[in-house]
């Protein structure tokens, strides 16, 4: 449990007008003690930013959670010590008597922190609090409204892996909606760079004109001082003495009126006749700033008035579940920017500018100093934010919501790779909203076929149930699945509970799962959806699931709230971007099971789990390439070609096929030593007679693996069959090689423990290997002994541990922990 004697200093700054200090506990609740968390540092090396400028710094001190001291800040970077939920004590002491401001743009961090203590002997002091918010957050210190010490800190997650799952379930969110993710000023932001988009949000358009609305001011200064000029060609209607210039169009005027002319004695001879016209235009010319372009450049900022006047109207707006209470300086800071529109719309130059009626994109405004930057500028804020680079700040929703939003679009896609979508209805930007965001009720849904027995199968989001005797429901996904020779649907409830029991209390010996109180709202969702239909009231939900951020799913089916979903239909499953395969096995068992099945008390019954593993294990056939042109032919033919005689037992089980590309062709081609593409099989040819019998797969496309597969001095000399799971999972070749359940058993829990884990076997050729001889973690080697058994455990080749094969088993949940007890001890 978490003790005073935890707490820290984090953070020590000394400057020329102030001391800073930062203190609390530098370690999140994924971990027992401060001592795991040491542990934890030895095998992931994680490190996090730190940004601190300021004026007269003399010191700078930043505790070092891996030595358990504070060193100084030009020694970084350091291990990750601020946690969402987290919560600091910031003290600031002045060494003049001068008062002081705290300064962070979000109003509830900025008010936390205020001036204490009597005149002259005052310090600011606050707690900066973090609740589900993760990523950058800066704050900073003003003297006399200059600021004179500003700080940047990167806060990590508490309940996910920073750069695997976190970052992954941003992409996948931003995948299905690319600005989803994104809400208007939170405590914490991430960085991107603009994008072309058809629909930004006000939140971007803020971020944007934050940005560069000084450039667009300057470059409308610049418009003023070299304005572009025109001549400007006016026509006055005039006694014919007084025309001084004439043209082609005044010329062909007057040679279609006859009756201007008059007969004269010296003039224009016309059949023997002299005449000249008695009236006539005059051309005179002008020069103007009243032209096309500055009429552009006067839309432009109009435009941004208008979108500055809507953006502060949706502040000041009825706010939703997800807005926010308006910020007085935000606004503050909207009115001053239309204010500085506003005047130069009123500066006499662009009063004599009249109004745009058509599109204007010519040279000067492409190229014309001024005319050129700002309608660069004025294009980028029209445009979106993604979360690349490091040029903008893009506050995000917090973790929990975003947990939540995932939760529901993942499950869509899950449904869309294996049944056909007919109707996507989720997202929603309505007038009055600061940013994009899932709508909720009844239209919030995703509609799915079953192509063979064309049932249908709606997936809600945040579904508001009436018509309850008691009162209404809104659990997070309602599954709805129609059966052939029913007239009612098959209802489940998911609830996304961004939530873990560590069991840090000691009252949970059984590894990570939901909280009790979580599972306790389960039953209450099932009791309280009932139907009445000519009788008594029936449950229609047939059963409820926490759905909860948690990635080992190998160990948790030993848990008790995963194997009550067998006995009772309550209970919950780990859910993280790479942690899926429970919930798409369970919901692809919903959907293809028939209504009997569907009506047993017990969803899945015994075999069920095997059943669903060989299907979800679907095989992949690593090919070995050591030539140029078999190379050249599977990339640009999508071929692969394999001498019939070498192909081994199995191999017509594959569904895929995988590129290893040996060294040779990785120098003479300049690509990739290792794999990183596969692609599904569409067809299998066979050529040649019996004795030269080659196979040729024909594939539908390559896919590229998240990162390559490296060789660490191992090979393929032929060919190897794995499966597409571990494809996708492994990191190094020898991964590839494992095939029985203890050996990935073994793999998955060492890797919960660290992702350092090398794998090692009886040979360097992969597809000629016989067995793993170890896994290596630093100094420590785990193996298994199958004909006695046992795993074995030992540090620097002496024997440290001998486990009982069979608990692994039993109880794996306890290997977990000798495993974990053996490598992280003090």
């Amino acid at each position: 449990m978490v003790s005073g004697a935890d707490q820290k200093v984090l953070l020590s700054i000394e400057t020329e007008d102030v001391s800073l200090f930062l203190k609390g506990i530098p370690y999140d609740l994924r971990y027992y003690s401060f001592k795991q968390y040491q542990n934890h540092l030895k095998f992931e090396q994680e490190w996090m930013k730190l940004d601190i400028d300021g004026i007269g710094i003399q010191t700078c001190m930043v505790f070092d959670a891996s030595t358990n001291e504070l060193r100084p800040y030009d020694q970084g970077p350091f291990p990750p010590i601020f946690f969402e939920n987290g919560v600091y004590q910031l003290v600031v002491i002045p060494k003049a008597d001068e008062l002081l401001d705290f300064y962070h743009e979000h109003p509830g961090l900025r008010n936390a922190v205020s001036a204490v203590g009597e005149k002259n002997h005052f310090l600011l002091m606050g707690q900066l609090d973090f609740k589900n918010e993760v990523g950058f957050t800066t704050f900073s210190i003003r003297k006399n409204g200059e600021e004179i010490l500003s700080v940047t800190l990167e806060i990590f997650p508490s309940k996910l892996n920073y750069k695997k799952d976190y970052v992954q379930l941003l992409r996948e969110v931003s995948d299905e909606v690319y600005n989803l993710a994104f809400h208007f000023i939170k405590k914490t932001y991430l960085t991107g760079n603009f994008e072309s988009t058809n629909k930004p949000s006000a939140t971007e358009f803020y971020r944007l004109l934050e940005h560069f609305f000084s450039e667009f001011l300057h470059a409308i200064q610049l418009i003023e001082r070299q304005p572009h000029l025109q001549l400007k060609k006016e026509y006055e209607w005039v006694p014919a003495h007084r025309i001084r210039k004439s043209d082609s169009r005044t010329r062909k005027f007057i040679a279609g009126r006859p009756h201007l002319f008059t007969e004269v004695e010296k003039g224009i001879s016309i059949n023997g006749k002299s005449f000249l016209p008695t009236k006539g235009w005059n051309v005179k010319k002008t020069i103007t700033h009243d032209n096309w372009e500055n009429r552009f450049v006067k839309n432009m900022m109009w435009r941004l008035v208008q979108k500055l006047d809507d953006l502060k109207r949706r502040l000041e707006g009825k706010n939703s579940r997800y807005e926010l209470e308006p910020d007085p300086e935000t606004i503050q800071k909207i009115d001053e920017g239309k204010k500085l529109l506003n005047d130069r719309l009123q500066n006499s130059f662009w009063k004599q500018i009249g109004k745009l009626d058509r599109s204007v994109i010519n040279q000067v405004v492409q190229m014309k100093a001024g005319y050129r930057d700002a309608f660069k500028i004025y294009l980028i804020l029209m445009k979106g934010i993604i979360l690349q680079g490091n040029l903008l700040r893009m506050s995000l929703k917090d973790v929990a919501l975003l947990y939540e939003y995932w939760t529901y679009l993942k499950m869509g896609q899950i449904l869309r790779t294996h049944f056909i979508i007919e109707k996507q209805d989720v997202v929603t930007y309505k007038y009055g909203s600061l940013f994009v965001k899932l709508e909720e009720g009844a239209s919030a849904e995703q509609v799915f076929r079953h192509p063979q027995t064309n049932e249908k199968i709606i997936l809600s989001y945040q579904k508001n149930i009436h018509s309850l005797p008691t009162v209404s429901q809104k659990p997070d996904i309602f599954l709805q699945i129609e059966k052939m020779g029913v007239d009612y649907t098959y209802n489940y409830v998911f609830d996304a509970k961004y939530r873990i029991d560590f069991g840090l209390d000691g009252n949970n010996p059984v590894g990570p799962g939901p909280m009790e109180d979580d599972i306790n709202t389960m039953h209450r969702y099932r009791d309280a959806l009932v139907v009445k239909s000519g009788g008594p009231y029936e449950r229609h939900a047939f059963g409820a699931y926490v759905l909860f951020p948690w990635f080992d799913e190998e160990n948790y089916e030993n848990h008790p709230f995963y194997k009550s979903i067998d006995e009772v239909n309550i209970g919950g499953f780990p859910f993280l971007p790479n942690a899926t395969k429970l919930v798409e096995r369970f919901v692809e068992r919903l959907v293809n099971s028939n209504p009997e099945e569907l009506q047993e008390e017990g969803i899945l019954p015994r075999g069920s789990i095997d059943y669903w593993e060989s299907g979800l294990e679907e095989k992949v056939l690593v090919v070995s390439i050591n030539k140029r042109e078999p190379y050249l032919a599977a990339k640009q033919k999508k071929q692969v070609t394999i001498h019939a005689g070498t192909l081994r037992k199995g191999w017509e089980r594959a569904k895929y096929v995988s590129l290893y590309v040996t060294q040779p062709v990785s120098k003479e081609l300049s690509v990739e030593n290792g794999i990183r593409f596969y692609g599904e099989i569409d067809r299998i040819d066979l050529q040649g007679d019996q004795g030269q019998m080659f196979v040729h797969f024909h594939v539908k496309a390559w896919q590229t693996l998240p990162h390559i597969i490296r060789p660490v001095g191992y090979g393929i000399q032929n060919h190897l069959l794995t499966s597409i799971n571990l494809l996708r999972q492994a990191e190094e070749l020898p991964e590839l090689f494992m095939k029985s359940g203890e050996e990935m058993k073994l793999w998955r829990m060492l890797r919960r423990l660290t992702t350092k884990v090398r794998t090692t076997l009886d040979t360097t050729i992969l597809d000629r290997a016989k067995k793993i001889l170890a896994y290596q973690i630093g100094f420590y080697s785990v193996d298994l002994d199958t004909e006695k058994g046992e795993i074995h455990v030992s540090y620097f080749g002496e024997r440290q541990q001998t486990i009982p094969l069979s608990m692994l088993e039993k109880d794996p949940n306890r290997v977990f922990k000798i495993l974990r007890d053996i490598l992280f001890k003090d």
